[in-house]
C-alpha cells in the first residue's frame, strides 16, 4: 500500500490519461504538447529539492485550511480555467480519470487531501483527446513561480506557487516523491507527456509540484 495525498491507497498509476488519441490521428511532429525544460526541474536526487520542493529548503507558506471540496482550477499563465470533478480509485487500484470527451475538465482525488489542506492534494487531467488538446495540454510549459488558483466550495480560493515541473517515465514513476505525505499544504498537478508511441500512448507523466502561498 502507498500513500496518495496523505491517504493510504492502493498502487496508483495514471496510464489511463495517456492514450493520446489526437496524436494517433495527427502524428507527433507538429502536434506534441510542450515539455518541461531542465530549468523547471528540481535540483536534488529523487525529485524536486530546490526552494520549497520536497527534500529542500522550505519557503514561507500559508497555513493549512479546513477541508473543502475544490470546484475550479485556474492557471492563468497557460490559460487553464476548468471545473474539477471528484476522482476515486478503480477496482484495480488505479486512479480514475475525468471523462476524455470533456476536454476542459480536471479531477481531484477526493478520498485524499483537498487542495489547501495540510498534506498533498492531487489534481489530474488529460493532455488531449481524440478531438484535440485537452485541459492540461500546456502543463509542460509551466514555469517555476507561476500561480495556480483553486476555488473551493467554502468560498475561499487557495493560491499555490509552482516549485518545480518534472517528467517521469510511467515505468519508473516515483510514487513516494509525488504522492507522499507533506507537513504543509502542497499540490500536485499531473498529466501525460514525454515520448509518444502509437502502440502505447505517452510514455511519461508531467508532474507540477506546488505549495500554498496565499488564500483569498
Amino acid at each position: 500500500m502507498r500513500r496518495l495525498g496523505n491517504t493510504v491507497a492502493a498502487t496508483v498509476t495514471l496510464t489511463a490519461l495517456c492514450a493520446g488519441g489526437w496524436l494517433l490521428h495527427n502524428g507527433t511532429a507538429t502536434h506534441a504538447p510542450p515539455q518541461p525544460t531542465a530549468a523547471e526541474a528540481g535540483t536534488g536526487p529523487g525529485g524536486p529539492s530546490g526552494p520549497g520542493g520536497p527534500g529542500g529548503p522550505r519557503s514561507a507558506s500559508a497555513r493549512g485550511l479546513a477541508p473543502s471540496v475544490p470546484e475550479r482550477i485556474r492557471i492563468a499563465s497557460i490559460r487553464v480555467d476548468a471545473p474539477l470533478t471528484g476522482l476515486g480509485l478503480t477496482p484495480t487500484g488505479t486512479l480514475e480519470v475525468p471523462p476524455a470527451r470533456k476536454k476542459n475538465l480536471a479531477g481531484w482525488y477526493e478520498a485524499g487531501t483537498s487542495p489547501g489542506e495540510t498534506g498533498t492534494a492531487i489534481v489530474a487531467g488529460h493532455v488531449d483527446n481524440a478531438d484535440g488538446p485537452a485541459v492540461f495540454f500546456s502543463l509542460g510549459a509551466l514555469k517555476k513561480g507561476a500561480a495556480i488558483e483553486v476555488d473551493r466550495r467554502d468560498g475561499t480560493t487557495a493560491v499555490f506557487t509552482v516549485d518545480a515541473v518534472e517528467v517521469y517515465r510511467v515505468s519508473a514513476f516515483p510514487d513516494e516523491t509525488v504522492y507522499g505525505a507533506a507537513p504543509r499544504p502542497e499540490l500536485r498537478v499531473i498529466t501525460c507527456g514525454g515520448t509518444y508511441s502509437r502502440a502505447t500512448g505517452y510514455q511519461s507523466n508531467v508532474v507540477v509540484f506546488a505549495h500554498l502561498t496565499g488564500v483569498r
